[in-house]
């Protein structure tokens, strides 16, 4: 029984049926009515910026006739007409938002609909110029300058700025997509064809996902694209000019990391596997969209260092996709077994020590994290409260790194072998499902219950710290021989930046060759150790690393970027412009965060003004929070 049933105090009439609405985030009844397919008739309305249609929802009753009201998450939505079994009802979208969840669409039904019965709601809907979900580029924004271009991005609670629907993960549907353009399209499900449009140069593009998913994985793109092989069930999709680069990029390691990933889980379960490489605007280095991932181009670094973004996207094939945390408050759930599967497949394809080098360099990001919520915040928590609160707000390393620790505690624990018996049984019981820390402590406990040893040590956690406790959990002991040589790097530039200001001497002189064995995160360990130096590297010796190491001047963002967050942190002024002119060229918000912060505590006019130039470059959810993270560094 959950926890808010067994709070009450009096009996339930038998003819009342308790559904728990635990998502806070969304406005629906998804605990009166269940999503059950989704089918979206829309057009790609490239001249006005919008996505114009039909959306019908088909949606189970969940109770016995107890409310004749549907009422479905919107955001900045136009809607002209809804008509429930084909007749016209009575409905309202209420003109005050309710901030920060929009507002709700509410249907009155002429009575209530008995249990495990459909109703058909169909709804003539249009995006508007407030849509946070859908990035529009002009043809000059796109890197061939030919072609407009759209993609969405709906985590966490944005596909209800595209048409209106049950906006939780702790409600699933399968879904069809009809979708009209004049340029390729690509959604996240798998094509079932393309039509002429007669008299016109667009197109009609077909999609079916059969597979039940939630609703900010409703994924759409549309624009100059261009597709390869990568793997025999793997495709990659690009802009023409990146098409080549992007192949040679993915084709050595997708379909292994696929099947390492089956290894560890079981078989993959959505078709095929195929990836869109997006424009830099993109916020994220990856979203999970079932089918099609969606991938920053900070991932085609020409030395196919950061493909492990892909192994981190393919793992959400099934934690997350697959099974799914029911709300945002339980985020760790999808994005914690992600990082931890991820980490899984590079020990299968790499070795047992690119796991923990991988973990170090998640814990460094864990504790920025940390440190800048400061210790004691709600966010810093692994189970959040995000009531009243906008999901985006709380996005952080947190969920995925504290996420990962307390699952590889638990390996540890109860021992590898043993652990890897729950972990197939655990997205066996989950499959289609939405689950909270509750119901994975439960299925944990439920699995190892006769197993006296695991069984004690499981109880004897302290589960209410593991949830609730706020700042960082307790290290792991990592394998750091793979680090230990790029700290010892880190001591002597630290130690040589003593000499220049004191008296002290250092005999080291910095060489080509200190780096030229290291893989490219090995690069990345080094630098974020001398960003956590208690006194910032000279300002004179960020030049004397640069002609040495040439980080500035690298394709690979997670070097460049990292080099000049050092320089800023050095208080090198030098920096500056260099950080502003790449702040113009990636959205991606795990460099842009870093950068306008320390950007604007040493130039804040610059950071400003970087920003009112390029904010039309920036997706929305990246373009709404720099103002809070300038604002924050100046504080």
């Amino acid at each position: 029984m959950h926890r808010a049933q067994a709070m009450l105090n009096r009996p339930v009439p038998e003819n009342v049926t308790i559904n728990n609405h635990r998502d806070p985030c969304t406005l629906s009844n998804y605990h009166n009515f269940k999503t059950t397919n989704t089918a979206l008739d829309f057009h790609i309305d490239f001249d006005n910026k919008v996505l114009k249609g039909n959306v019908s929802l088909r949606l189970k009753s969940l109770t016995e006739a107890e409310t004749n009201e549907i009422v479905l998450d919107t955001s900045y939505l136009d809607i002209s007409d809804v008509k429930v079994n084909g007749q016209s009802l009575k409905w309202d979208l209420l003109s005050s938002r309710v901030e920060p969840y929009g507002s709700p669409l509410s249907i009155k039904l002429n009575e209530g609909v008995p249990k495990d019965e459909h109703v058909q709601v169909d709804i003539k809907v249009s995006t508007t110029d407030k849509c946070t979900a859908l990035q529009w580029l002009t043809p000059a924004q796109t890197s061939n300058g030919k072609h407009p271009y759209m993609f969405s991005q709906c985590q966490a609670i944005h596909a209800r700025s595209v048409y209106p629907c049950m906006d939780t993960p702790d409600n699933k549907s399968t879904f069809n997509f009809r979708i009209r353009s004049r340029l390729p399209v690509v959604a996240s499900g798998l094509v079932d064809g393309i039509e002429d449009v007669e008299g016109s140069d667009e197109k009609i593009y077909t999609f079916t996902q059969k597979v039940p998913m939630p609703s900010y994985l409703f994924a759409i793109a549309s624009g100059d694209i261009k597709s390869a092989k990568i793997g025999p069930r793997s495709t990659v999709w690009t802009g023409p000019d990146e098409l080549a680069g992007s192949k040679w990029e993915l084709e050595e390691d997708t379909e292994t990391f696929i099947k390492a990933a089956e290894k560890i889980v079981y078989d993959y379960a959505w078709g095929t596997y195929n990836v869109l490489v997006l424009p830099p605007s993109f916020p994220y280095g990856g979203m999970e969209n079932p089918v099609y991932t969606f991938a920053t181009p900070t991932i085609i670094s020409g030395d196919r260092q950061n493909v492990d973004v892909i192994a981190h996207e393919l793992a959400h094939s099934w934690s997350g996709n697959l099974v799914s945390n029911s709300d945002w408050q339980h985020f760790w759930l999808n994005e914690g077994w992600t990082v931890y599967l991820e980490r899984r497949i590079q020990a299968a394809v790499h070795g047992e020590k690119f796991r923990d080098f991988s973990a170090i360099i998640g814990w460094k990001a864990l504790s920025d994290s940390v440190d800048g919520y400061g210790h004691e915040h709600e966010y810093t928590k692994l189970v959040m409260d995000l009531k009243g609160v906008d999901p985006d707000d709380s996005f952080s390393s947190i969920p995925y790194e504290k996420g990962f620790t307390f699952l590889y505690s638990l390996e540890k624990l109860i021992g590898k072998e043993k652990w890897d018996k729950f972990i197939p049984h655990y997205f066996s019981s989950w499959k289609y499902k939405s689950l909270d820390s509750y119901d994975f402590k439960a299925t944990l406990l439920d699995f190892f219950a006769l197993d006296e040893a695991s069984s004690q040590k499981l109880n004897d956690l302290d589960w209410d710290a593991i949830f609730y406790k706020p700042g960082m959990p307790e290290k792991p002991n990592f394998d750091t021989s793979m680090v230990d040589e790029c700290y010892a790097l880190a001591t002597k530039w630290e130690e040589l930046s003593k000499s220049k200001s004191s008296s002290s001497s250092s005999s080291f002189t910095p060489s080509p060759k200190d780096i030229e064995s290291w893989v490219a995160n090995q690069s990345v360990v080094f630098l974020e150790k001398l960003q956590t130096l208690s006194k910032p590297l000279h300002p004179s010796l960020i030049d004397t690393m640069d002609s040495t190491y040439h980080y500035s001047s690298s394709h690979n963002v997670e070097l460049s970027s990292r080099f000049l967050v050092l320089g800023l942190k050095a208080g090198d002024k030098n920096m500056c412009q260099p950080a502003a002119e790449l702040l113009g060229k990636v959205g991606r918000m795990k460099f842009v965060r870093p950068l306008y912060t320390h950007l604007a505590q040493i130039d804040r006019e610059l950071a400003e003004k970087t920003f009112e130039k390029n904010k039309d470059f920036y997706h929305p959810i990246c373009k709404a929070m720099i103002p809070k993270w300038i604002g924050k560094a100046g504080a």
